[in-house]
């Protein structure tokens, strides 16, 4: 407990069904346990249930699983620390590259393409900043962040990502100028809600990502039995 000190015993530690039965509260201290522990059991447990929705009980769905559930976990470190730890975006593009090895998924290439794009589109955004403003303009958080969604995802989906991202962590940052004018640092909340916009539609991209996958397989077959001549941009 952040309060009392005490360790948590694992079955008060249990997802939503502990914190229903202690009633939101310290066994020892009786302290308010914050709403942001369940709100992210809830969100991982829905998140879950739609992975599992779409792809049943199989490996795509471990390795997705994991995925998401990094998101997550990275978006909420930000927006309460304003860091993103590099143990989990580092690692997170490692595995996937690893995934990407795995028949069904994106290729080993597309992995290694969509890692240099989402990370290295955000430092040539901030570089540009930096070298015109002379104030930093993104945090190295974010770019690792970027990378580790394009391992997972290819190169394709990250445009759409990083702009429905983008409309998101400017609606929200508006709202907060409009209710906490005092609080507000122009930038700051745009920053610190990035990787939650990131993760909302990342989880929408796999099912793009799914359906990339098949297109192409069903390209390539009729190219082989048919002998189609496809220009490139309608696979694009």
């Amino acid at each position: 407990c952040t309060n009392c000190g005490n360790k948590i015993r694992f079955y008060d530690n249990i997802p939503l069904i502990s914190y229903l039965l202690l009633s939101g509260k310290c066994r020892y201290c009786g302290q308010r346990i914050a709403l942001i522990y369940p709100a992210v059991e809830i969100l991982t447990g829905l998140l879950s249930f739609l992975l599992f929705i779409r792809y049943g009980p199989s490996y795509q769905y471990l390795f997705f699983f994991l995925f998401i559930a990094t998101l997550v976990t990275i978006s909420f470190i930000d927006i309460h620390h304003t860091i993103i730890p590099d143990v989990l975006s580092i690692s997170g593009i490692v595995a996937g590259w690893a995934v990407s090895i795995i028949p069904g998924h994106i290729s080993l290439v597309n992995s290694l393409i969509g890692t240099i794009a989402g990370g290295g589109s955000l430092f040539l955004v901030a570089f540009i900043y930096e070298r015109i403003t002379g104030r930093p303009g993104m945090g190295g958080g974010d770019l690792k962040l970027l990378a580790m969604i394009g391992a997972w995802m290819g190169w394709r989906p990250l445009p759409l990502i990083v702009l429905i991202s983008s409309l998101t962590g400017t609606i929200v940052g508006i709202a907060f100028l409009l209710i906490q004018v005092k609080i507000f640092v122009p930038g700051y909340l745009l920053v610190r809600f990035s990787p939650l916009a990131l993760s909302s539609i990342s989880f929408s991209a796999i099912r793009l990502q799914s359906g990339i996958i098949k297109y192409s397989n069903r390209r390539q077959s009729l190219q082989s039995n048919a002998d189609l001549k496809i220009p490139t941009f309608f696979a694009l």
